[in-house]
């Protein structure tokens, strides 16, 4: 004999549970979403309105709505090589600070042992500091007469009239030590999931150890690697501190250009347009680095 159908009234129940618990879900979203709109959206939208002012208003005049559209031809005509050379920067940081952080990360990760805690306290100590007086630092570090100049001179890498502060190589040294955190952290928090049953399945299964890592360990870890270059990456390309004070005019970046349109010669709309040409370039950038590598779930 066939057992009966099942009541459709425990159907209907866990039916509503089900609708509860997706309406609780969006509630909770509700005060990040509102943040997002206060903080973000509708300046970015103002933002966008004033990209579009005529650029030949001026701060003390006012600005009119022209929709002028031209500000953004006229923005990369005049800055083209500020964008080349931001992105230039920020990638070589960003390279160096993966190619630090990575066995910085793993040591912590796999190798600490009760020191891994005392480790991420070190990672993240600069924090503790303003930004502006650890670049300041570096200033002192790398000037003609600083410990790392001198070295450098003495073991004939640099010439005796040779320098490091403003130049390339200082505002680089810059972004990386000051952004190096973010590329630790989410390779550590990476690395630190990897199953060590894994590891030692690859050891088993691999000829050396390299190839483990090669197969097993760094493909387990790419999420963080992802996340890593991206939390240096995008705040590297419209940092204008580290420019300011370890390089001069020859070594300026985007970031610098929109600081001083926007809080010195006050040209609203020219800053206006080369934030939002800065950002649209970064975002695309990033969906197409995330989908080059494999992670669209990070989008």
């Amino acid at each position: 004999m066939s057992a009966a159908p099942p009541s459709p009234a425990p159907r209907a129940a866990v039916d509503g549970e089900t609708s509860r618990r997706r309406g609780l879900g969006w509630l909770l979203l509700v005060p990040g979403m509102l943040w997002l709109a206060v903080f973000f959206l509708f300046p970015t939208i103002q933002l966008f309105f004033t990209s579009l002012y005529d650029p030949s208003g001026s701060y003390e005049q006012g600005y009119t709505m022209t929709w002028h559209v031209m500000n953004y031809v006229d923005a990369v005509t005049d800055t083209w090589n500020l964008f080349v050379r931001s992105f230039a920067y920020a990638g070589i940081a960003t390279v160096v600070c993966l190619a630090l952080s990575y066995p910085l990360a793993y040591a912590i990760a796999f190798k600490a042992g009760r020191w891994k805690n005392f480790l991420l306290v070190l990672v993240i100590a600069p924090f503790f500091t303003s930004f502006l007086l650890r670049t300041l630092a570096w200033r002192t570090i790398l000037s003609d007469q600083g410990p790392v100049t001198s070295f450098l001179q003495t073991i004939a890498v640099l010439p005796d009239d040779g320098r490091l502060l403003a130049t390339p190589v200082a505002v680089i040294a810059g972004l990386v030590y000051n952004f190096m955190p973010f590329m630790t952290l989410p390779l550590y928090a990476s690395l630190d999931k990897v199953d060590h049953r894994l590891i030692e399945a690859a050891g088993d299964l691999y000829s050396s150890p390299i190839a483990g890592f090669r197969r097993v360990t760094f493909p387990l870890s790419l999420p963080g690697v992802v996340s890593g270059t991206l939390l240096t990456f995008i705040p590297a390309c419209g940092d204008y501190i580290n420019a300011e004070l370890l390089g001069t005019p020859k070594q300026y970046m985007v970031g610098n250009r929109i600081q001083s349109a926007f809080l010195t010669e006050h040209n609203y709309p020219l800053a206006a347009s080369l934030s939002l040409i800065l950002m649209a370039v970064v975002v695309v950038m990033v969906v197409l680095y995330i989908r080059r590598a494999g992670t669209e779930d990070l989008v």
